[in-house]
């Protein structure tokens, strides 16, 4: 078998970044187990291996003081089996994560002990201080320009941050995880609205100047999220970087403890699991008091917090500045596309078309553009027919982080343009809004130019640089060397004119020589 891989390769890792090692982050939280395996520590993280375990470690600790030994025993046994997939993926780093529960439970040393043994790792109990700390750095290892207040709700507690300029700027911890507010309030959701008011009227974070925006992270409130999102019929079923309005968020709040208190059934109840169903209220309760407390004006959610904060927080400092949506899209090039020298072939060629026509780009375009470029080739493996409707879907609903949803929605309209031409029906109308129609007009435009690229090049670089655009007398010259003059002809002189005409440019010419 290894013929078939080569001497020194792991055939078990093909399809990933050579030479990489995964890592791997086992979350102990008052809720839940949860093992994340990534597929190397690097600014933009790509999970290999995600699952949790509902072992709910905090119930009843507000009360005893302690953890029970049948919640114990359940987590203990998924963490064997954690220990095998670690083992069988080859972490090179292991890192133990846990949280409220751990911390304060007065028998919580045995059981961190038998995790060690188990995982052959330490286990970090954090503080509340530093729990808020990496929840804030998940936000920006995720969302690197936000700027606001950070919520990260677990089972046992509440940790708020204030995010400046990529750092965070201090943290709180209150009681108010959704296991301890079961307890607590008695299940009832009015009442943990009520002691949700009361704990958070000593927040300092929440005190400040009304407006600004409040970044949501933790199980429960993805499933407000969803729940959101199913409500409006938004088109991308994904959590990270979702933005709503904070009053339409905290009416969805009201709702659901209103629904709940009434014997009724939650709006969107049918998107949330079975095993997070009963949390949602009490997430509910605390997140309504937090948007009111706060004054915001809207909500982010993100699905990276904790996890890929400590990552992130464990980076070398020019690492962590690096963009991590250019590093995964670079990433998905290498690993998907027939060659990542010609993806940089045509950020240049791009470059010339759009200089040549006089159209300049903000960063954020410039920025958009060459991870297109990395992308545009994802799409080759699969059937011709359905080239396009695949590469949308790997980039509308791809892992990708440091974009938002406007952001994906451009991108996939750049690759539906690429594979199946300006006419294409095959994306709906609700995703492409929004983008919006500037940003759909530029996708398009772009799409066009890689439409006029691959026939040359056949996707191998070397070709791209040898030509370049002028426009004279209100027309679009694409100038090739003579020796390649034989590339001229009825197909791409017709990609060509369909380019001038999305750009705004009467007529077309390829000139050799």
């Amino acid at each position: 078998m290894n013929q078939l891989w080569g001497h020194d390769a792991d055939p078990t890792a093909q399809g990933r970044i050579q030479g990489a090692k995964p890592v791997a982050v086992l979350d102990i939280g008052s809720n839940s187990v949860r093992l994340v395996v990534y597929e190397r520590h690097a600014r933009s993280l790509t999970p290999l291996y995600n699952e949790k375990s509902s072992c709910a470690l905090g119930r009843g600790l507000a009360q005893s003081g302690r953890l029970a030994y049948e919640n114990i025993d359940r987590a203990l046994t998924a963490i064997q089996r954690f220990a095998l997939v670690v083992k069988l993926m080859k972490a090179g780093e292991v890192h133990i994560l846990a949280t409220s529960a751990v911390r304060d439970a007065s028998n919580s040393d045995a059981f961190v002990n038998a995790v060690e043994a188990t995982m052959n790792a330490p286990v970090h109990v954090l503080s509340g201080e530093q729990e808020a700390h990496f929840a804030a750095l998940g936000v920006v290892a995720g969302i690197p320009d936000f700027t606001g207040i950070v919520g990260d709700l677990g089972g046992g507690s509440l940790e708020l941050s204030a995010i400046v300029d990529g750092s965070d700027a201090r943290g709180e911890t209150h009681e108010l995880g959704v296991i301890r507010l079961q307890d607590d309030s008695g299940r009832s959701p009015a009442r943990a609205r009520e002691v949700a008011r009361a704990r958070l009227a000593r927040s300092g974070l929440l005190s400040g100047k009304p407006g600004g925006q409040f970044c949501a992270i933790g199980g429960t409130w993805r499933s407000l999220a969803k729940m959101h999102q199913v409500l409006r019929d938004y088109p991308l079923h994904m959590v990270q970087h979702y933005a709503a309005k904070a009053s339409d968020i905290a009416r969805l709040c009201d709702d659901i403890v209103d629904a709940v208190g009434a014997g009724k059934a939650m709006p969107g109840a049918d998107s949330v699991s079975s095993s997070r169903k009963e949390l949602v209220p009490m997430g509910a309760a605390v997140l309504s008091e937090v948007l009111r407390a706060g004054k915001f004006d809207s909500v982010l959610f993100s699905a990276l917090g904790v996890r890929e904060g400590y990552l992130y927080g464990l980076l070398p400092e020019a690492e962590q500045r690096v963009d991590p949506l250019l590093q995964g899209a670079e990433e998905i090039s290498i690993l998907r596309s027939r060659s990542r020298a010609h993806a940089e072939d045509l950020i240049e060629f791009t470059a010339d078309f759009l200089a040549a026509i006089h159209v300049r780009e903000t960063p954020g375009e410039e920025r958009l553009r060459k991870v297109a470029c990395y992308l545009s080739d994802i799409g080759w493996r699969g059937h011709p027919d359905y080239r396009g409707e695949q590469s949308v879907d790997l980039v509308a609903y791809g892992s990708l982080t440091g974009v938002d949803h406007a952001a994906r929605a451009f991108l996939a309209e750049t690759l539906a343009v690429r594979y199946m031409g300006l006419k294409h029906k095959s994306m709906s109308q609700s995703l492409m809004a929004l983008a919006g129609p500037a940003a759909n007009m530029k996708a398009r435009l772009l799409g066009a130019i890689f439409r006029v690229a691959y026939p040359m090049s056949a996707a191998m670089p070397g070709v791209l640089p040898r030509t370049h655009f002028t426009l004279e007398d209100g027309r679009l010259r694409l100038h090739l060397p003579q020796d390649l003059a034989f590339l001229s002809g009825e197909h791409l002189e017709g990609r060509l004119d369909q380019l001038a005409g999305v750009a705004g440019i009467k007529s077309s010419e390829t000139i050799a020589g």
